[in-house]
């Protein structure tokens, strides 16, 4: 039953994890990588798609992005998803391939996105936190219960304490990674 609570409860510090990294994609830095277009949708065929998925999406140099459609007739739809979503990019379009030059970062941008990722990390912080509450009122349940002792919910607690001090600290390392990324000029 414990161990049942504990692999429940990293599993799910582990997705908070994720959906924290995704979170850090999505705060552009100065240099291109790809996954900033992960959140980026477009409508291919009235449904809507993933940008991975009706597009080839390379790295053409330090500052530049090239996204191939794999279809012609998408690119018109491709560039406006792009300009929807709320990146601040500006694509632009030669018939055949749309290339999203990253501005640089001025000084006051990257504090404002420091700033996100701070805050972004703090949620991720919290949201492990919260994993970690339900975890040990579940392990207080099963003491109300009967179902194990004082000395198996203590060590239950403190396990449970382990992992969440674990996942912080992955958290901390992210975003510490993310920050340098940021005001490295």
């Amino acid at each position: 039953m414990i161990d049942e609570i504990i692999a429940d409860a990293r599993e799910r510090m582990e997705k908070s994890l994720h959906s924290l990294e995704s979170a850090f994609n999505k705060i552009r830095t100065g240099r291109a990588h790809p996954g900033i277009l992960d959140s980026v949708m477009v409508n291919y065929y009235g449904t809507e798609t993933p940008i991975q998925q009706v597009a080839n999406i390379t790295i053409e140099d330090a500052r530049t992005i090239a996204v191939t459609p794999w279809e012609k007739n998408l690119l018109g739809d491709v560039e406006k998803a792009i300009m929807k979503s709320d990146l601040g990019l500006n694509p632009s379009n030669n018939g055949d391939v749309i290339r999203l030059p990253m501005p640089a970062l001025t000084e006051e941008t990257r504090k404002e996105y420091t700033k996100q990722a701070k805050q972004e990390a703090e949620n991720g912080r919290i949201a492990v936190r919260n994993i970690r509450r339900d975890a040990n009122s579940q392990t207080k349940d099963l003491l109300k219960e009967k179902a194990i002792s004082e000395d198996e919910e203590r060590k239950a607690e403190q396990d449970i304490q382990k992992l969440t001090d674990s996942f912080i600290a992955q958290i901390d390392a992210k975003y510490d990674e993310k920050e340098v990324d940021l005001l490295t000029i």
